[in-house]
């Protein structure tokens, strides 16, 4: 080809399907690095666009007639519809331009399946994967396949003037909290002077003080003190702080309310937040993205070079530590033995792997290896976790409810392997480095929360109703509760001691 590429990329709309365009381009720069792209979206999603680094020019579209003008001055040589609706048919018809590639939308699949419930095996592809597919009209390969962080930086702007005091709202659950902390780690990273404030709930606030990157933790006492006490106590406390950013990983109307309460002048959330028009300052949310990494995306307006992935880490506490050791010395629990932490609780029903499965996987286990086993987990689970330990017939200690948080944390470094559901120590096992071995039913890892990091597994069934729900339910919506019995013991038996002989090796 004797000049560089002009490519108009057409994507109307919307927020969610303009975020999913991003590998698109980093595919056509791989191809010819001298390439220039432009993109034609509505102005209110341009936005999410304009700071990907392989996007040379972002063309609000403001009408066919102006549409088609622009595009005729700017003389381009390729066209590529991802958007495929009649407005786009008519730009390619009547743009003149002589190389055009489309995605498959599918439209007709589509429309069968929402009006008569038919089934397609087109409607299995995600659309990313349609998207990419367009590409192969041009012979480019795929190199890229996922959204990155530094897709949605801020281009071409200045950096903000440096934050001394910053709070974080985070008042979910206990993954959530771990999974914030690559986020403070960062943050501190790019601001060492800065005083780093957390909101957090009662039961995880620990794993926030562990923290050394935090200054202080104010306790969301909701659950104590009620809603409104609790909301107007917060806020006040927020307002006191003198917050230069406040930012929320946590996406509830609440949160919102309180960082516009905080009189912070920066406000920063996901534009998918319930409480987004408090924020002064959105940044795009992609499910294709760990939920780690979407809450790097956090800082992209504090730093606009862009953001690299982090690890999520975590260290434990001296004297948790010196209890976790007396407590297993005392059980017959030293050095040499080969420890493997099991989770078999979940505050959602429909998130719990079958208890018998878990007392067949630790015999088969045991049999193989000698291994001990420690069940981890909340008051509410000791019944269960003694009839599991009683049925694998292995070694098994039920700590169900005897260890706060900081002592969860500190356990974890003396496991080889950690089997669990989707749940909160999940991620704590994963932020120890612990080789872990995950069993999903109800909730798929592209909801972004599967254990995050090199040497970890995620067993699942395959199957057209899952994801049935964001965080599973109490019961199978389907009665049949398929996506946890299909995975058989001998399965998850299998997986770990695999994953035990590659941590040997």
């Amino acid at each position: 080809m004797s000049e560089s590429p002009r490519i108009l990329v057409l994507r109307l709309s919307s927020l969610g399907d303009v975020i999913l365009t991003a590998p698109v381009y980093r595919n056509l720069k791989e191809k010819w690095p001298d390439c220039r792209i432009s993109v034609l979206v509505k102005p209110q999603f341009a936005q999410a666009i304009a700071g990907h680094p392989c996007v040379d020019e972002v063309i609000p579209f403001k009408g066919l007639s102006a549409a088609l003008r622009e595009i005729k001055e700017r003389r381009f040589t390729h066209l590529l519809d991802l958007h495929c609706n009649f407005r786009t048919f008519l730009i390619k018809t009547f743009s003149g331009i002589p190389e055009q590639a489309a995605y498959s939308k599918n439209s007709l699949a589509r429309r069968l399946f929402v009006k008569l419930r038919l089934q397609s095996p087109a409607l299995q592809r995600h659309t990313l994967d349609r998207y990419l597919d367009s590409l192969s009209a041009w012979d480019i390969p795929l190199k890229y396949r996922t959204p990155e962080l530094s897709d949605w930086r801020e281009k071409n702007s200045a950096r903000r003037q440096a934050p001394r005091r910053i709070c974080f709202i985070q008042t979910a659950f206990l993954g959530d909290a771990v999974l914030t902390l690559p986020l403070l780690q960062k943050t501190k990273e790019l601001f060492p002077e800065a005083e780093i404030t957390v909101v957090a709930r009662h039961d995880t606030a620990d794993v926030f003080r562990a923290a050394p990157e935090v200054s202080s933790v104010l306790v969301d006492a909701k659950k104590q003190k009620g809603l409104a006490a609790a909301t107007l106590e917060l806020s006040g406390e927020m307002k006191r702080g003198n917050f230069d950013a406040v930012i929320s990983p946590h996406r509830s109307f609440r949160s919102g309310l309180l960082a516009r309460l905080s009189g912070a002048p920066l406000r920063i959330g996901f534009h998918t937040s319930a409480g987004r028009f408090f924020y002064n300052t959105l940044v795009p949310f992609s499910w294709l993205l760990h939920d780690a990494e979407r809450n790097l995306a956090l800082l992209t307006p504090l730093a606009p070079e862009g953001i690299a992935p982090r690890p999520v880490s975590m260290k434990e506490g001296e004297g948790p530590a010196q209890t976790v050791a007396r407590l297993l010395g005392e059980q017959g629990i030293d050095g040499k033995t080969l420890l493997i932490g099991v989770n078999a609780g979940s505050a959602w029903p429909t998130k719990m792997w079958p208890a018998e499965y878990f007392s067949q996987a630790m015999r088969m286990i045991s049999e193989k290896t000698g291994a001990a086993f420690i069940l981890l987990g909340g008051k509410g689970d000791a019944a269960l976790y003694d009839s599991i330990a009683s049925d694998s017939g292995a070694k098994a200690l039920n700590w169900a409810g005897k260890t706060s948080l900081p002592e969860l944390m500190a356990v974890m470094p003396k496991l080889k392997l950690f089997i669990t559901n989707d749940s909160g120590p999940m991620h704590i096992a994963t932020a120890f480095n612990v080789p872990t071995l995950a069993i999903f039913g109800p909730t798929t890892r592209e909801l972004g929360f599967f254990p995050y990091g090199k040497g970890h597994r995620v067993l699942e069934a395959k199957l057209n109703c899952r994801p049935c729900a964001l965080h599973g339910g109490k019961t199978c919506p389907h009665g049949h509760f398929l996506c946890m019995k299909l995975i058989q013991p001998d399965l998850a038996a299998s997986a770990a001691l695999e994953m035990l002989s590659g941590a040997k090796s």
